[in-house]
């Protein structure tokens, strides 16, 4: 939980909303606990419990009957910031400044952490995971394709996309330079 659990609660948080996460989080690391015995061949923990916490996001949804539909005047958006953090070394692309573009640095700052949040909540759902998945969980483009059910190009191609998207609807709003 110490190593892997601020990701997952990145992804818990993107996926169901800042109120609903802990919850989601918590039943994460309870199934994988259960799960934990017959588990003796999983090579990638981190995308193991990710895609536990997917799973359970979606039973989430399913008895909730609703989606997260998040806006920045939310309340959910009081947030601790250093739990929006992402993963060292997790996000792609060198803009001179440690790999990190200004939606993650962003994050990072926590000034603006309920404008990403809102605007994530605005991507496709494929783009929304594959940024989720790589950029905030810090997974690999090939542990992306398997949560998304596509091919590695095509998760590359939507964690770009839905960066990009990202990077437009924030720079207008928060005046954040345009990373390549």
């Amino acid at each position: 939980m110490t190593r892997h659990g601020p990701a997952v609660l990145r992804v818990c948080r993107a996926l169901v909303g800042v109120l609903d996460a802990d919850d989601v989080w918590q039943e994460t690391f309870v199934a994988a606990l259960r799960a934990y015995p017959s588990s003796g061949n999983v090579r990638n923990f981190e995308a193991w419990l990710v895609t536990i916490a997917r799973n359970k996001a979606v039973d989430h949804h399913r008895k909730a009957g609703r989606l997260p539909l998040l806006t920045a005047g939310s309340p959910e958006f009081g947030v601790d910031a250093g739990l929006l953090r992402p993963v060292p070394g997790s996000c792609g692309g060198d803009d001179g400044q440690g790999g990190r573009d200004g939606v993650v640095r962003a994050v990072e700052a926590g000034e603006t952490a309920g404008l990403v949040w809102a605007a994530l909540a605005k991507l496709p759902p494929t783009q929304r995971g594959a940024v989720v998945y790589h950029h905030l969980a810090g997974l690999k483009y090939v542990d992306v394709a398997a949560l998304l059910g596509n091919s590695e190009a095509a998760a590359r191609r939507a964690a770009a996309d839905g960066m990009k998207a990202l990077r437009t609807l924030l720079a207008p709003s928060e005046g954040m330079e345009h990373d390549g």
